[in-house]
């Protein structure tokens, strides 16, 4: 294997193989825990991105990928999951160089976390009746789902091999064949993942990857040869992915940005909430859209709501990711910590206090770090209630009725995730029902493989996961057959 976390990488990967890219652009990676760039990888041209679309549209006409029966398909997927699985040390250590992301987590969620994926959609795809027969009013009807054809593939930095699997597995359980465009700033672990798709055997040409920045996925998003574009990002530049696929009426699956709230009803257990504080208000430093980074609470508690918050954030272990005892490691660049650094200046401009964090650690004065942040007494217009951070920043919302805590929950652009939190279940079960959001928690928040994940509003497009994550990458035919 060539050494990925040192060096210039000049190579795509088309056609099952890697080769020199047409580009000689070349974008930096940038370690974030000492600011240092390490690597290069490069920065994807119009024909580099004709390459790999032509390669998978040359795959999906002429190497019998789509016609593959499901069954066949899902045993490439198994040997896909057991290849990433044999690298999940290896994923974890250069995501970790990338990113940022602790070492512990990082190995979790780009090895099993991530081949649990291709399983799944390996089961799925055992379960895929391709046709099946419709009796109705005197009609019979064949019934025929057909991959949509080419998929363009678009991921984040913030759990690429996740982020990947996501796409990648229902797209491959339905016989597509495929482009995918990485992050910019995790794009090194794909260099592995084409490893990977060597050693399961997987087809020439039905899983290419381009790399380079925006203008990269931009050129791929609005390829005349991409029938279908999976994206994952912020939400401007997911309206210029929908702008370009509406052009031809490619079709496209948006999982864009969020505000989530975690409504604290009056009767909230606040033992059950708090211990979520870390995992669902924070994850990965916050850098994860469907964070619940508004904690919307009863002004009669507000306080013991604020003092406990606080509590937890401020004794989280701030530190190098590779360090096991941390547990918030650095943002992911310098253009990220200032962007959370000006959302803090700004939240304290419009008159809400921090109680916890809002700077650099003192300690660690290299490396792209910010303490946990905590805000009191913020009002629901301010913009670090409205806008997304995408960093370890809390906002504390009181309010003074069940139906103004509604209205704060479902007054912004976005309509990710959210979660209740109340001593009686239907109760919560009444008040999840009027959250305007594609995923909703009650006395807890979490993402299930099973379960489908999306937005509505401004968080997007379509879902993923479950079934739904398949049926996106799938075109249904009915067929009429003679009655004789």
């Amino acid at each position: 294997m060539v050494d990925l976390m040192n060096g210039e990488h000049a190579d795509i990967y088309v056609a099952g193989r890697l080769r020199p890219s047409h580009s000689r652009a070349r974008i930096l990676v940038v370690n974030p825990a000492d600011e240092q760039g390490f690597a290069t990888i490069p920065d994807g041209d119009k024909e580099d991105v004709s390459a790999a679309v032509g390669a998978a549209r040359e795959a999906f006409e002429n190497s019998g990928w789509p016609q593959l029966p499901p069954s066949k398909r899902a045993n490439y997927l198994r040997r896909l999951a057991r290849a990433i699985d044999s690298r999940a040390e290896q994923l974890g250590a250069i995501v970790t160089a990338e990113i940022g992301m602790p070492l512990a987590s990082s190995v979790q969620s780009n090895g099993s976390g991530t081949s649990k994926y291709y399983d799944y959609y390996a089961e799925l795809a055992d379960q895929l009746e391709v046709e099946s027969e419709r009796v109705g009013h005197g009609l019979r009807t064949i019934i025929r789902r057909e991959p949509v054809g080419v998929a363009g593939l678009i991921v984040p930095w913030n759990g690429p091999q996740g982020a990947i699997a996501w796409k990648l597995g229902p797209a491959l359980a339905a016989g597509c064949t495929t482009v995918i465009k990485p992050s910019p700033e995790a794009s090194l672990d794909s260099y592995m993942l084409a490893e990977a798709l060597d050693e399961a055997g997987i087809p020439p040409g039905v899983v290419n990857i381009v790399f380079g920045g925006r203008e990269t996925g931009a050129l791929l998003a609005a390829h005349p040869g991409v029938d279908k574009v999976s994206f994952t990002g912020s939400t401007g530049a997911g309206r210029q992915v929908a702008l370009a696929c509406a052009n031809r009426f490619a079709r496209v699956t948006l999982e864009l940005g969020g505000k989530s709230g975690a409504l604290l009803l009056d009767d909230a257990d606040l033992d059950t909430f708090f211990p979520l504080v870390a995992p669902a208000c924070i994850p990965f430093s916050g850098q994860i859209c469907h964070a619940l980074t508004r904690v919307i609470a009863p002004r009669a508690r507000y306080m013991e709501v604020v003092e406990g918050i606080t509590a937890k954030m401020a004794g989280l272990l701030v530190g190098h990711p590779l360090d096991p005892a941390t547990q918030v490691g650095p943002l992911v660049s310098r253009r990220q910590r200032d962007r959370v650094e000006e959302y803090i200046a700004s939240g304290r401009a419009q008159g809400a206090k921090v109680v916890t964090g809002g700077c650099r650690p003192e300690s660690l004065d290299v490396g792209y770090y910010i303490q946990p942040t905590v805000f009191r007494d913020v009002d629901s217009t301010m913009r670090i209630a409205q806008e997304e951070i995408f960093g370890p920043v809390v906002s504390v919302i009181p309010y003074d009725n069940e139906e103004e805590a509604l209205a704060i929950c479902n007054g912004t652009t976005y309509g990710l995730g959210g979660a209740v939190f109340t001593s009686e279940p239907e109760r919560g079960m009444a008040i999840a029902r009027r959250i305007a959001a594609g995923v909703v928690g009650i006395n807890r928040y979490t993402l299930h493989i099973d379960a489908p994940f999306g937005g509505v509003k401004g968080s997007g497009l379509g879902r993923e996961l479950g079934p739904e994550g398949l049926a996106a990458f799938l075109e249904t035919k009915s067929i009429f057959p003679s009655q004789s």
